[in-house]
């Protein structure tokens, strides 16, 4: 998390937002993409601060198998992720096909950090 607070200027709560959004996109990647392959796969993240709009994108991409939500699990302890995620972000859409899934976290008003000795305007 610390490239997050580096690049781009946010309080402490929307900063954890960010954090913990991100975190679970990784997680879901981490535990359910490659279930198929014993676990072994890659994610790849990247995280884009359009200052003009703004707004910093963040897209957790695996090429594993989506698994669909277990609709028995909700309301245990399972299931919680995505709508956490929806709930922190400004905007998340999940794609899914053959090839992979694209988790993509959009958060609205993070303006870049100003650089050491450079003008604010």
């Amino acid at each position: 998390a610390a490239w997050l607070g580096r690049r781009v200027d946010l309080n402490a709560i929307r900063f954890s937002d960010v954090v913990l959004a991100v975190n679970e996109a990784l997680a879901n990647a981490a535990e359910f993409a490659y279930l198929k392959n014993n676990g072994v796969g890659t994610i790849d993240v990247e995280a884009v601060q359009n200052s003009e709009a703004a707004t910093l994108t963040v897209t957790i991409t695996d090429q594993g198998c989506w698994r669909e939500p277990d609709a028995a699990a909700r309301g245990r302890t399972r299931g919680r992720g995505i709508p956490l995620m929806r709930a922190l972000a400004d905007d998340l859409t999940i794609d899914t096909s053959k090839l992979g899934t694209t988790v993509c976290l959009r958060f609205d008003n993070v303006k870049a950090r100003a650089k050491a000795g450079a003008a604010v305007r």
